[in-house]
């Protein structure tokens, strides 16, 4: 259907990763808290000029290296200004690596089967859940996929000339010890450790690790540090070695011993959890694992399989557990898709008897209902409204499910993956680029931040701002490095300071709060409310907005989404 040498899959690709990771890119509000955080720490770099140490205000990040930052801050030195409001250039290294690890896994599937496996393949992986919202956030996760996916299409190109017994060549080592080297700088342990458990599962499953020697160890882990310790030396004298204690002592190893922040399932949550994030592929993974299982002794399948299982049990195993954890071996499950569904096709295998050809379309029908529903609660729920152009990506929905349903029962698999696929660009480009961002509801930052700039343009001059309880990253890099995530005592300690000062107050800490005032003496009026859904606790607020009674008066002012009843009268 396409030879293999030529561009039309790639283009294919990038057009397709562009309807999927556009849509949205510019319109969506900073996410909290992880990508607020990304991004808000890299400005700071551009504003200070210090592109070693990795601050968020004055408090040091010690969680992961400087690889995604790096990415960032070139990608706004390029597009925008350090100082600027916009989040879509810190998001632009996210689209870039995603559609880059949509490519590669075509080179990559390519070689385990062929073009059109691995085009395939490649489109299920682009057009997943999970890769689609990591493609916009200005994360390490579509970077760190990109990484190990170069990594790991080395090592398989290494290991299948081995296997064929060609001779070797010194390209796909290079760029092997390259990309772990870079994986290394994106998200310290995950690029090696994936590497190495496939390396293991290929040793005992073939018992031969003759071809490792292929590898060059010594000069390749020569090469790594190259990669690695420029910036681990720097980062280690700036900080004293503290970096490396935090990232180890703080983040890494208790994340492998025991529940961290709160994020534990038990094991079966990746599996269970893979039916959306995997979505629209989660729904054949029964014949995909069929098989795979069957076809195990090839090359090709052998590697997938080395990549994924030790890797997903691994994580299934450890009691921290975050979705994105496992992304990194969806480019193999995505190429075993599509392999099992074109053997479907060519009748080179049967329906398997434990995944009934009724669970794709079960799969299909709850998850294509499931958003038309969602298209129009999102509106209402939050903001009490209906959109009409809500109906877009429910309809859409609806209609690829059953195009889908259809041609899955006319025996046409890969057709009916194509269909989801498609229809995948047009209920992500909807709902991504004109429903979410529409939903004020759900972004009580975004509402914040409107009412203070418009107090600002009421007073003509810059507020100095000060958040209790709703203590979001987004508040920082939407109004200023400067602004205040503050307790209580300090924020009425600033209003005492400074009577022009703005203190913003959630619901939660506002007994707190007055009990502060009495006991400094300090009185406040209230000038505008803000109620929305805090998503990151999951629970409605309620912001008021709180300025000394010496402060000049704001009468007339309308504060845009704020309660006009609380605002003070003449």
């Amino acid at each position: 259907m396409f030879r293999s040498e030529g561009p039309t899959p790639y283009i294919l690709l990038v057009v397709l990763c562009c309807l999927l990771y556009l849509p949205g890119l510019t319109r969506l509000p900073v996410v909290d808290r992880d990508e607020a955080r990304y991004a808000q720490a890299t400005r700071q770099m551009l504003e200070s000029g210090d592109f070693v140490r990795i601050r968020f205000q004055d408090e040091p990040r010690h969680k992961k290296p400087i690889g995604i930052y790096w990415l960032q801050a070139a990608s706004v030195s390029l597009f925008s200004a350090s100082e600027g409001k916009d989040i879509w250039p810190f998001r632009v290294p996210s689209v870039l690596c995603a559609t880059l690890a949509a490519l590669l896994t075509f080179a990559l599937g390519r070689r385990l089967f062929d073009a059109r496996r691995a085009l395939l393949g490649a489109a299920l992986l682009a057009a997943c859940v999970m890769l689609i919202f990591e493609a916009h956030q200005a994360k390490t996760d579509a970077a760190l996929l990109a990484a190990t996916l170069a990594a790991q299409g080395s090592l398989a190109l290494v290991y299948l000339r081995a296997k064929s017994e060609e001779p070797a060549l010194v390209w796909p080592v290079i760029s092997f010890w390259f990309a772990l080297g870079v994986g290394i700088l994106i998200k310290a342990p995950v690029a090696p450790v994936l590497s190495g458990f496939t390396i293991a599962a290929l040793v005992i499953a073939d018992r031969n690790g003759q071809w490792l020697k292929r590898l060059r160890p010594l000069p390749g882990i020569l090469l790594l540090a190259l990669v690695v310790c420029p910036w681990a030396f720097a980062i280690y004298k700036a900080t004293g070695g503290s970096f490396f204690y935090d990232s180890v002592a703080r983040d890494i190893l208790p994340k492998l011993i025991s529940v961290h922040e709160s994020h534990g399932s038990p094991p079966g949550y990746y599996l269970l959890l893979s039916t959306i994030t995997f979505w629209p592929a989660s729904a054949c993974l029964g014949p995909t694992l069929h098989g795979a299982w069957k076809k195990r002794r090839s090359p090709g399948v052998r590697f997938c399989l080395a990549w994924i299982v030790p890797y997903w049990i691994f994580f299934e195993l450890a009691p921290t557990k975050l979705p994105h954890y496992t992304l990194p071996v969806y480019p193999a499950l995505a190429l075993l898709t599509a392999d099992a569904l074109f053997t479907l096709k060519e009748g080179g295998a049967k329906w398997p008897r434990f995944w009934p050809r009724w669970v794709p379309i079960l799969v299909w029908s709850i998850t294509g209902a499931a958003m038309f529903g969602i298209s129009i609660f999102f509106p209402w729920y939050f903001d009490g409204r209906f959109l009409p152009e809500a109906l877009l990506p429910g309809l859409a929905a609806v209609a690829a499910v059953a195009l889908a349903i259809r041609s899955l029962a006319g025996e046409r698999p890969v057709k009916s993956a194509i269909i989801m696929i498609v229809g995948s660009t047009v209920i992500f480009g909807f709902a991504l680029h004109r429903i979410l961002p529409e939903v004020r509801g759900f972004w009580p930052t975004t509402t914040v931040v409107d009412a203070v700039h418009a107090l600002e343009r009421a007073r003509g001059t810059r507020i100095p701002v000060a958040s209790v309880g709703y203590q979001e990253p987004s508040l920082v890099f939407m109004l200023g490095t400067d602004t205040g995530l503050l307790t209580s005592a300090n924020a009425v300690s600033l209003l005492a300071r400074n009577p022009r000062a703005l203190v913003i107050v959630d619901n939660k800490s506002e007994e707190e709060f007055h009990r502060d005032l009495d006991a400094a003496r300090v009185s406040v009026r209230e000038i505008g409310s803000v109620r929305g859904f805090h998503y990151t606790k999951g629970r409605w607020i309620t912001l008021r907005f709180c300025v000394s009674t010496a402060a000049p008066s704001e009468e007339g002012t309308n504060l845009p989404g704020t309660n006009p009843a609380r605002l003070p009268g003449p």
